[in-house]
């Protein structure tokens, strides 16, 4: 973030981290002004960063222009993830 750079991507960025390090990265990225391209298991931080869902499944790739919540609740999408993982 020091070299002004305009991407960048992240592999579980708040792994193995305890709570007060997860909340000062959230809030650091938050300011971030360029893409971030992350995966992560923490649910309030892709709620409070992500604006698009990319979801690779064995059926094909589903990408929406969506928060983390709506695309949990969005009885559509999760209809065509229940297609495209064969369920």
């Amino acid at each position: 973030m020091l070299s002004n750079a305009n991407v960048l991507v992240l592999d579980d960025p708040t792994n193995h981290l305890d709570l007060e390090s997860i909340t000062s990265v959230n809030k650091g990225l938050e300011k971030f002004p360029g893409v971030l391209i992350f995966n992560s298991h923490d649910h309030e931080m892709i709620q409070t960063l992500a604006n698009r869902i990319i979801e690779i499944t064995p059926g094909g790739v589903m990408d929406r222009k969506t928060t983390l919540d709506e695309y949990l609740e969005n009885k559509d999408i999760q209809a065509q993830l229940k297609t495209m993982y064969g369920k």
